[in-house]
């Protein structure tokens, strides 16, 4: 009864060890990448002030401002055939008036003098530097298969993660000391200092890292279907939810936005019985709702977005980069507040994801948050560098495989239960998990060439 489990000990410790180098091959690039482009988005509010900074306290003291439908005429007019989709209020009264003018799912960012009505800046709103970098970072500007291969990614950096935690857990180390798990030992040669540099830092970031990760799967574009599934099949959706749903989504929210505005347009047209050019829709109205909308405090950068139906409401909200403090407001085309809906009155779901996506974001507590999460993103690097160099010294001769084990892992009950939980909360993982494993099984059955090469068997080991 005894003489069979050291051996299944070994065989799950071996599959652990299998499963996180070949969780490291395939997410190292992609950590690599996020945490670049992620470390450039962490610092928006920063770079943005920097870009824009021509078009902040342009206007001359003492000469009288334009009205907003003056201002969002001028600025449809730069754009030929466009049409106001949102008036962005400016930060300060002699700023530069932002619009976001577009036809169909193409919108155009522009700076209007808010005294002249001079156009100072106009660029295509998915060509804005940050946007760029947005799409880096979660959709490799290669639109939803992006999307899904960088949510792939995360969910293996997950398991890459806690396989690490299973490896790094102390054994037999009965009075050798802290050293080399709670921090790395410095003095005793570089094979041990690039070992403890991998798992003391793995150790350190990882809930930090996990946590990132994690609250950045909402925007990804399958495994946010996914939630928007579960939250329809138990009745706890509720209103539009507050974060990107992926490039295609955001594009579909624009044309209905588009398609808004046009028929307030016809409409409008209609009654004054001519065909109208560069015409905001009902100029008067925006004057009353952009009026009513300075006196609200709302949290910059905010805006306000014309209904996107004839007759139907004008809504003003806050675009805080911390979504705790975002606040929609309806209001009606006399300028009368409706309504409003503010974080605490979301579903706590919203709430949930919300405050995981500022953190995320390095919102939520400002500079403190952004070095934060740098620092997460440093270690993330460090592990990912480490492990390559770990690699690279430990390589076995003319194979790609795994370390060999050195320790049994027992409870692999526990490690069981995890896979299949985490196959569960992220469909992605699991499907290609099972993808790994089949191909896994058929190159150890039919290709043993391969499978030594790969790590999957010894050199000496026959297939059984």
């Amino acid at each position: 009864m005894s003489g069979p489990a050291p051996a299944r000990h070994e065989r799950w410790f071996r599959a652990v060890w299998r499963w996180h180098f070949y969780a490291g091959i395939f997410c190292v690039p992609f950590i690599l990448w996020l945490s670049a482009t992620g470390g450039i988005y962490l610092f928006k509010p920063q770079i943005e002030g920097w870009l824009y900074a021509p078009y902040a306290h342009v206007a001359v003291p003492g000469r009288p401002m334009l009205a907003p439908d003056r201002i969002a005429a001028a600025g449809t007019a730069a754009v030929p055939g466009s049409v106001l989709h949102k008036y962005v209020l400016p930060e300060a009264p002699d700023d530069a008036v932002q619009l976001l003018v577009g036809k169909g799912a193409e919108e155009t960012r522009v700076w209007v003098h808010p005294q002249t009505g001079q156009v100072l800046k106009a660029v295509p709103e998915e060509d804005r530097f940050m946007r760029v970098i947005f799409r880096l970072h979660g959709e490799l500007l290669a639109g939803d298969r992006g999307s899904a291969l960088v949510e792939i990614a995360a969910c293996w950096t997950i398991v890459m993660i806690l396989t690490g935690l299973f490896l790094w857990w102390p054994r037999g180390r009965k009075g050798k000391g802290p050293g080399g798990i709670l921090w790395p030992r410095l003095g005793a040669g570089r094979r041990v200092f690039w070992r403890d540099m991998h798992a003391v830092t793995g150790l350190w970031v990882s809930i930090g890292a996990v946590f990132l990760i994690a609250s950045g799967l909402p925007w990804a574009k399958n495994w946010g279907d996914y939630l928007r599934q579960v939250r329809v099949a138990t009745g706890t959706a509720a209103g539009r939810q507050d974060w990107s749903a992926g490039s295609t989504a955001d594009a579909a929210a624009r044309v209905e936005l588009d398609k808004g505005a046009r028929a307030m347009l016809d409409e409008h047209a209609g009654h004054h019985g001519m065909t109208m050019v560069h015409v905001v829709p009902a100029g008067p109205a925006l004057d009353r709702v952009v009026g009513k909308a300075m006196t609200l405090g709302l949290a910059a950068p905010a805006e306000v977005s014309p209904p996107t139906r004839a007759g139907g409401r004008w809504l003003a909200r806050s675009q805080a980069e911390d979504r705790t403090r975002r606040v929609s407001v309806e209001i009606g085309e006399d300028g009368a507040v409706i309504g409003s809906q503010g974080f605490a009155d979301r579903h706590w779901i919203d709430r949930a994801v919300g405050f995981g996506v500022a953190v995320h974001e390095g919102a939520w507590l400002g500079l403190l948050n952004q070095l934060a999460n740098l620092t997460i993103l440093i270690g993330l690097v460090t592990l990912a560098v480490s492990s390559l160099v770990l690699w690279w010294r430990r390589r076995p001769h003319g194979r790609l495989g795994a370390p060999a084990a050195k320790d049994p892992l027992r409870h692999s009950w526990a490690l069981v239960g995890l896979t299949i939980l985490l196959g569960l909360l992220m469909p992605l993982f699991g499907i290609t998990l099972a993808i790994a494993a089949t191909f896994e099984l058929g190159v150890r059955r039919t290709a043993p060439g391969l499978a030594r090469w790969l790590g999957l068997r010894m050199p000496d080991q026959n297939v059984t």
